[in-house]
């Protein structure tokens, strides 16, 4: 009975996750218009940009260098911040590993670990980083404006996460389960499905929606995937429960900062051109399209 229940966490913490997903989004039905009119009014304000090849490529180079600095401030924020939980986890965390690491193997589900064996490699390193690529390039091509935030941004990433992660697996030694001592502080596993999936949805909803119930959606659907992650991660024994619980809020943490570092250096998103077109199509005759001074 008690293997049952080990395997019904998995679509039990998948249907919690919806379910705030879908009360989340109707509460945000009655904010959108207003938000809708902020952002139509943002990207007609940033069309006035200058145009000039010259001074497009010295802006990139600069931003780019703004949003590297940010973001590195805030990864040795974070780094700061993981060391000090990991002096928690390190010392004390098997006092809770322990217990579940017994009762999950004892209680494992075969067929579901079938299935979490081929699960769990959506976290694996090259998985990540061959999809943060792929959408860097993609992007790249699709952007309407700063064609080159898509790929500084996704490469920053693979850089930043695997230079701290090496960083903080340096400065702790830990030991994984009996079934896989080659699991670390943190996983490594649960926080790039965060923070590169998590990255890529973002980037995605930037440039193409920009809506508060789309980012809920999308946040939702991020949120699962690293559910599922550390769930397959605990469940095969390849990390204590604490690391893959560490690894979820380091990788939220990374994609907080590489988010706040893009808002810092480039603005909140704009509204893509097909809603401001809509909107400009309800508006009475004669009413003039937003402006304001150009950035």
């Amino acid at each position: 009975m008690l293997r049952y229940l080990v395997a019904s966490i998995w679509p039990l913490g998948l249907a919690i996750l919806a379910g705030l997903a879908y009360l989340l989004t109707t509460r945000a039905h009655g904010t959108a218009e207003a938000i809708a009119g902020a952002q139509a009014a943002q990207l007609s304000r940033r069309s006035h940009k200058a145009s000039s090849i010259a001074a497009g490529v010295s802006d990139a180079v600069w931003d780019s260098a703004r949003l590297g600095a940010v973001a590195v401030a805030g990864t040795l924020i974070v780094f700061g911040l993981m060391c000090a939980l990991g002096l928690i986890v390190v010392h004390h965390g098997l006092a809770v590993d322990r217990p579940i690491f017994d009762w999950i193997t004892k209680h494992q589900v075969h067929v579901l670990a079938a299935l979490m064996k081929r699960l769990t490699k959506i976290g694996d390193t090259w998985t990540t980083w061959g999809a943060a690529l792929a959408a860097a390039t993609c992007l790249a091509v699709t952007w309407r404006h700063r064609k080159w935030l898509p790929p500084v941004v996704l490469t920053a990433a693979i850089v930043i996460d695997h230079v701290t992660t090496l960083a903080l697996r340096h400065v702790f030694h830990r030991i994984g389960p009996p079934t896989s001592p080659l699991g670390t502080y943190p996983s490594g596993g649960c926080d790039r499905v965060i923070f590169f999936y998590g990255l890529i949805a973002y980037l995605l909803w930037r440039e193409f929606s920009g809506q508060r119930r789309t980012a809920i959606a999308i946040a939702a659907t991020v949120a699962a995937l690293g559910f599922s992650e550390a769930y397959s991660r605990v469940h095969l024994s390849l990390h204590w429960f604490t690391d893959a619980l560490s690894g979820l809020l380091y990788g939220s943490m990374l994609l907080a900062i590489v988010i706040a570092a893009v808002h810092i250096v480039v603005g909140r998103p704009s509204q893509p051109i097909v809603h401001v077109a809509n909107e400009r199509a309800q508006m009475p005759a004669g009413t003039p399209a937003p402006t304001g001074p150009p950035r």
